[in-house]
């Protein structure tokens, strides 16, 4: 062989027996997404079922066909699927309806964080006129109509009758019991190099390096349940509109960083909708945002990423996803 092919093939194996495989480099950061070895402490049963009757109860809302359901469906990863939520009267609002996944772990709510607990989140959409519309008196006289429910909240709640804090607390409840089943993903953070494939494992190392994703979707949740303004080129404030953060650049035009959980199943993107597809979504980050103004975050930044790596990116995200296991109960007459 001539030498110097000879030292070039030398060269590639030497080169290809140090570069560590893909595996070995994806392993780096699986730690930090560990699963929690426990769940959140379990509310007593009857309440969360109790929660769970009110929360797909449509006679929660003024027009008698909307309940919480319908815009936190558990066919659609408890979202709607929808660009933007619609409310009393079918009509259009100015945000997308924000999963209640693995909520129970997490807060502020909304997109804005204008609820501290699941318990005033619970309430909020409940008395919201633009979304269902019914007063706290009128709701609670509705339910204390039913025997059903007044029995249920008799039990969970001895000698209160049928209250708001009652309503919110079963709620919460069943809220918290909204937990993603493990997906391929967890499956490998358990030690199952089969359960991702190489693309989703190159994909998992762009989304801790090049693409620095997760400076804000961080943990098991993928989120930092923080707010920053990403460059949606649009006229919501988000945080920066509420009272108590006026004036904080850093806060306007600031949104909370969804849940990657299921995010393959809960298209379209964003707190306005306006990116339709996983691909559409690492685009809008590849090219750091639509706007560009001195609230953006500083991690926001233009990515360069190759063809290759927004595919292997893409092949990641779709292995957090996982199967729906909501039961749909049966409601008070």
């Amino acid at each position: 062989m001539n030498p110097r092919v000879s030292f070039l093939c030398c060269c590639v194996s030497i080169a290809a027996a140090a570069a560590p495989p893909v595996e070995s480099q994806a392993r780096e950061f699986a730690a930090q997404y560990q699963r929690p070895a426990k769940g959140l402490a379990p509310d007593a049963p009857e309440r969360v079922a109790l929660g769970r009757q009110l929360f797909f109860d449509p006679r929660l809302s003024a027009s008698g066909i909307v309940s919480c359901a319908t815009c936190h469906n558990p066919a659609l990863s408890w979202g709607d699927g929808l660009p933007r939520a619609v409310g009393h009267s079918m009509k259009t609002l100015g945000r997308r309806s924000p999963t209640v996944l693995n909520a129970g772990w997490g807060g502020p709510f909304m997109w804005d964080g204008r609820f501290e607990t699941l318990e005033e989140q619970a309430m909020g959409p409940i008395t919201s006129p633009a979304e269902m519309n019914m007063a706290a008196g009128d709701v609670l006289a509705r339910l204390s109509a039913v025997e059903g429910y007044r029995q249920a909240f008799e039990k969970n709640f001895p000698g209160e009758g049928v209250t708001a804090k009652g309503l919110a607390s079963a709620i919460a409840a069943f809220e918290r019991t909204i937990v993603s089943p493990p997906a391929p993903f967890d499956r490998w953070v358990q030690g199952d190099a089969a359960a991702l494939s190489d693309a989703a494992k190159r994909g998992f190392v762009v989304f801790n390096t090049k693409a620095a994703c997760s400076k804000c979707h961080s943990g098991w949740r993928f989120t930092d349940d923080s707010f920053h303004d990403i460059g949606v080129k649009d006229a919501d404030r988000g945080r920066g509109a509420l009272k108590d953060f006026e004036g904080i650049e850093a806060l306007d035009h600031a949104f909370k960083t969804p849940t990657l959980r299921d995010a393959d199943r809960r298209a379209p993107f964003l707190h306005d909708g306006s990116e339709a597809t996983l691909e559409a979504i690492v685009d809008f980050y590849d090219v750091g945002g639509r706007a560009r103004r001195p609230s953006v975050s500083s991690d926001v930044q233009k990515l360069s990423l190759t063809a290759q790596e927004k595919k292997d990116l893409v092949a990641f995200l779709k292995t957090l996803s996982s199967p729906a296991d909501a039961v749909v109960p049966a409601l008070p007459r």
